[in-house]
């Protein structure tokens, strides 16, 4: 009979390669739930989406309906040739990594909700969430995944100009039984503040090994396509548990891990804004 251990650390070694082809996909996936979701200004005095134009509603509609049928070119209509994001994205990198992502997951579907609006000028100003759900065959298994993208937008004449992510989590399930998981991560920290990133596993492990990794990032234009590398490593408890330091100046930071045993693996990225007045609950996401 074989020894569990060195069984998983075998295991360990395929699926290091199928967890990073993922992150390079959540990476992608990050763009396009940014690119339908879009925003920069901050709401005072935000009214009902009940009470929105027609035309923003309208637009929503067909950013969805376009990414829904993998039209690319239907969905960059709505953006503006100066459109920028909070994380130095233009619209030609857009377009780029809409038709990379698409490639690989030809089956995604996107649902985006207006939370609430605000004119300003000109200008509308609204928040809203985008859920993205899919599924990918990929060597033989089904890769499912999860994504809530929370933004608030900027529209002038019609078109995206500008934006800025709110929050965001993705979550990427494979195998039979893939870990459930419990993500504690507060959304929002002050620069230099000391923070965690627990991600537990639900079930009892039993005789179970857990193999895991987890990665801290700083959000740039050239992780989208180029994600960094991890290693998994056998964990003595249920998941893992991990005491960070937001950065001494105000950016965003991806937190990734994935957790992995001999029935399935789950991988879970959230974003963590470093602001310098935090303005949003810092409760742990579930």
């Amino acid at each position: 009979m074989s020894n569990p251990v060195t069984s998983m650390l075998r295991l360990s070694q395929s699926l290091t390669s199928i967890a990073k082809s993922l992150r390079l996909s959540w990476s992608v996936l990050f763009l396009v739930t940014v690119g339908l979701t879009v925003g920069w200004a901050r709401i005072a005095q935000a009214e009902s989406p009940e009470t929105a134009p027609p035309q923003i509603k309208d637009i929503l509609t067909q950013i969805d309906a376009a990414a829904n049928r993998r039209d690319v070119k239907g969905v960059m209509q709505f953006y503006g040739g100066n459109f920028k994001n909070s994380d130095g994205l233009n619209r030609g990198s857009m377009e780029k990594a809409l038709a990379q992502l698409w490639q690989r997951y030809p089956q995604l579907n996107y649902r985006t909700e207006l939370k609430d609006w605000k004119s300003e000028g000109n200008a509308i100003v609204a928040e809203t969430v985008t859920y993205i759900t899919g599924t990918k065959p990929s060597d033989g298994m089904a890769l499912k995944l999860e994504s809530t993208m929370r933004s608030r937008q900027r529209i002038e004449n019609q078109k995206i100009a500008q934006q800025e992510i709110l929050g965001e989590r993705t979550q990427q399930m494979s195998g039979a039984n893939p870990p459930s998981i419990d993500v504690q991560l507060p959304e929002q920290v002050r620069p230099g503040q000391a923070f965690n990133f627990d991600v537990i596993v639900k079930e009892p492990l039993g005789d179970n090994l857990l193999l895991g990794a987890a990665l801290e990032d700083p959000i740039k234009p050239d992780l989208y396509t180029k994600p960094s590398d991890f290693k998994l490593d056998l964990l003595p408890a249920g998941g893992i548990f991990k005491q960070g330091k937001a950065p001494t100046k105000a950016e965003d930071h991806w937190l990734s891990a994935v957790l992995v045993r001999k029935d399935g693996m789950t991988m879970v990225t959230q974003r963590l804004q470093v602001v310098d007045r935090p303005t949003t609950s810092t409760k742990s996401a579930r």
